[in-house]
């Protein structure tokens, strides 16, 4: 990987870390405990606890993504970083942009 790829590739994962950190501060706010003393129909009740559930899958992704996000970062500057952890081959710049967690290049994954 070349100099201006990592590069590259630090400033996108640093961009994507801000949006998702506030996508998580929203996504907690929005499943909050639903009160019970409300004044919503029952209807409108469920339709609030599915939202919920919605939303409490996308911050568990949302979590998980910045875990790996923020791996990725701490990595960057290793000297074998983007490099297949099983053949020892560069992970291909594409993937890394994709998946920049990836500790595997495309034909070893496939295994």
């Amino acid at each position: 990987m070349t100099s201006e790829q990592k590069q590259q590739l630090l400033t996108k994962l640093e961009k994507e870390k801000i949006n998702l950190e506030a996508k998580i501060v929203e996504l907690r706010e929005l499943t909050r405990p639903i009160a019970p003393d409300c004044s919503i129909g029952r209807v409108s009740r469920m339709d609030a606890i599915n939202n919920k559930s919605i939303n409490e899958a996308a911050l568990r992704k949302a979590e998980e993504k910045i875990k790996t996000i923020r791996f990725a970062l701490e990595d960057i500057h290793k000297p074998d970083f983007g490099k297949c952890r099983q053949c020892g081959e560069e992970i291909q710049f594409g993937r890394l942009m994709v998946m920049p967690g990836s500790s595997l290049c495309v034909r070893c994954a496939r295994r």
